[in-house]
């Protein structure tokens, strides 16, 4: 099992360096691309390790996040959504590079930086805390609520770190207009939200009770 889990996880994440790679450099018509290369290193290096590290400690978990195929219709659209608003800010930012149009500065760059690696502590944290996550909307065999940690101030934790993670990426590429783009983000995951809560309180007890309990879905406060 643990050899056809690393081959599948390798495929994927030289299929996502290959393709990344596509849409950031051919567009910038160089790879003298700052941003990107910047871009490159803070998505793929935690996630080559995150990966060994699930591929040793919880196999299973690895092998649910690898499985992106929904079973839920709306899924599917917000899927497709979503692949779009990431090929549009990835062209965009490698062509506002090429030609010089509204990029920022490189010490910009560098602070979402920053902010993306403190979201991908974060999303790797609820990996800890939460060991039914997948990356599909379903009620699993066995599954429980989960509500401490950061389920104990947020329902949806995972989608508080994506959404500072996506945000963030736009500032990394130095593209205030890919970062317009990725804005569309926003009412993609909600989407995503009122559906897979559906499900779940259809289908996982005390998910109901929970909600009276934890008021806020994605940031404390505000949503």
């Amino acid at each position: 099992m643990i050899k056809e889990l690393l081959l599948k996880a390798a495929g994927k994440f030289f299929a996502g360096l290959v393709i990344i790679s596509l849409l950031l450099f051919i567009p910038a018509g160089t790879i003298k691309f700052y941003y990107g290369w910047l871009f490159i290193i803070i998505l793929f290096v935690p996630m080559l390790a995150a990966g060994i590290v699930l591929l040793f400690k919880n196999p299973t978990l690895l092998e649910k996040r690898l499985n992106a195929k929904e079973e839920e219709d709306e899924q599917k659209s917000v899927l497709l959504l979503s692949g779009l608003m990431f090929l549009a800010a990835f062209v965009v930012a490698g062509l506002c590079f090429r030609f010089g149009f509204l990029v920022l500065p490189k010490w910009a760059a560098k602070s979402g930086a920053v902010i993306f690696l403190a979201a991908y502590v974060m999303y790797a944290e609820v990996l800890r805390e939460n060991t039914y996550l997948s990356r599909t909307v379903e009620v699993q065999e066995n599954q429980k609520v989960i509500d401490t940690g950061l389920y104990g101030v947020m329902r949806h934790p995972m989608y508080c770190a994506t959404l500072f993670l996506f945000l963030s990426m736009g500032i990394v590429l130095g593209s205030p207009i890919s970062f317009a783009i990725l804005l569309a983000y926003i009412p993609i995951i909600a989407k995503r939200i009122r559906n897979e809560e559906q499900v779940l309180e259809e289908g996982l007890e005390g998910y109901r009770e929970y909600k009276t309990r934890v008021k806020y879905k994605v940031i404390p406060f505000i949503w």
